[in-house]
């Protein structure tokens, strides 16, 4: 008995020992939960738990944590509004039905052969598709009379690339200041899917008016065969109207667009959300617009005018000569004649005198040397 009540303080020292080390653990324990964890000492601090640094305030430090585990806290991103969908009827929603693929070869390419001979009456209204064009986009045209209202020869066109007006004069020389563009080219349209339509399908989307425009000459030439990635009108003001028409001519055709085709048009119609899909705009027939081509615009030829060789002065007639023109009849040699003694000349100028010879019954044209 003496023995066991001997070891009892000891046994009370160990536990209280053990007591205040696993007293320090916890709080090590609660404090990583709570996150709040030591801040590094920085010169000008005491490496106190706590002690604030670089100016910060006790309030700033986050609250502490109830929870058993540590949870990862996300870097704070900003709001971001979700992107609403394009409008119906409006080029952006139409260019997110269209596929983006890359370009098909320009194999088995014939402009003539493919899309047919230029400027067919597809519409069948008895005209042209170049001269529908032309009165559809010209203003003041003038008609050229007996063609049942169809050819322009004469009017005036604001380019819509450029914005630069135009006087427009049918003529060798003249007639290409204004032409004809395929908004989308036609040698684009065969790498984008054309080659799969039918030749009908083909021969109306070279002539559909909805992808026809008449512009200034310059600026058809430098676009060449580009899409939307390679070349855009000068004219900023009109790149979004022009955008609008090459998606819509795409997607009636059943046509793709390049990935950096769509890009340059999504980026285009950033601007534009609300710019509608084209249309293709009313042709008509002109026949009360019948005149002349006005003086001032008439098209200079491309030859040197001939300049008129000057007359010879005719010289005035003497009496005999003019008698001769005006009173001698044209006779034919041997032919009857009265009275006799008359005076006439053949077609040849010769002069002829009627003359009764002996065994004449009547008197006839003879020579009158």
């Amino acid at each position: 008995m003496t023995r066991r009540f001997r070891l009892r303080p000891a046994i009370w020292v160990g536990v209280a020992v053990f007591a205040l080390v696993a007293g320090i653990g916890v709080a090590g324990e609660w404090d990583e939960i709570s996150g709040a964890a030591e801040p590094a000492a920085t010169p000008g601090t005491t490496g106190v738990p706590g002690a604030a640094t670089s100016g910060a305030t006790a309030e700033s430090e986050p609250a502490a944590s109830t929870t058993s585990s540590v949870t990862p806290t996300a870097l704070p991103t900003a709001p971001t509004a979700p992107s609403a969908a394009p409008a119906d009827g409006t080029a952006l929603a139409l260019l997110e039905t269209l596929p983006v693929k890359g370009r098909a070869p320009k194999t088995g390419y014939d402009r003539d052969v493919v899309f047919g001979t230029a400027w067919k009456d597809v519409d069948r209204n008895g005209c042209d598709t170049r001269n529908d064009i032309l009165r559809r986009d010209l203003t003041g045209v003038v008609i050229k009379a007996n063609t049942q209202g169809c050819v322009a020869l004469a009017g005036s066109l604001t380019s819509p690339y450029t914005g630069e007006k135009i006087s427009f004069v049918r003529g060798v020389g003249t007639s290409t200041k204004v032409q004809i563009d395929h908004v989308v080219a036609l040698m684009d349209a065969w790498q984008s899917g054309a080659q799969k339509l039918t030749q009908t399908r083909r021969e109306q989307l070279a002539n559909d008016p909805l992808n026809l425009l008449a512009v200034d000459g310059r600026s058809n030439a430098q676009k060449g065969a580009g899409n939307a990635a390679t070349w855009l009108p000068a004219n900023k003001g009109y790149r979004c109207e022009y955008v609008a028409r090459q998606i819509t001519v795409k997607a009636k055709y059943e046509l793709w667009v390049t990935s950096a085709e769509r890009v340059a048009m999504a980026r285009i119609l950033s601007t534009c959300a609300d710019q509608p899909a084209a249309t293709a705009g009313t042709i008509t027939l002109m026949p009360n617009a019948v005149g002349p081509v006005p003086s001032a615009t008439k098209a200079p030829s491309s030859t040197p005018s001939k300049t008129p060789a000057e007359k010879k002065p005719t010289p005035s007639p003497t009496k005999s000569s003019a008698h001769k023109e005006t009173a001698l009849p044209v006779v034919h040699p041997g032919a009857f004649c009265t009275p006799e003694g008359a005076r006439g000349v053949t077609v040849k100028g010769t002069a002829m005198r009627c003359t009764l010879k002996g065994g004449d019954s009547r008197a006839r044209w003879r020579s009158a040397g």
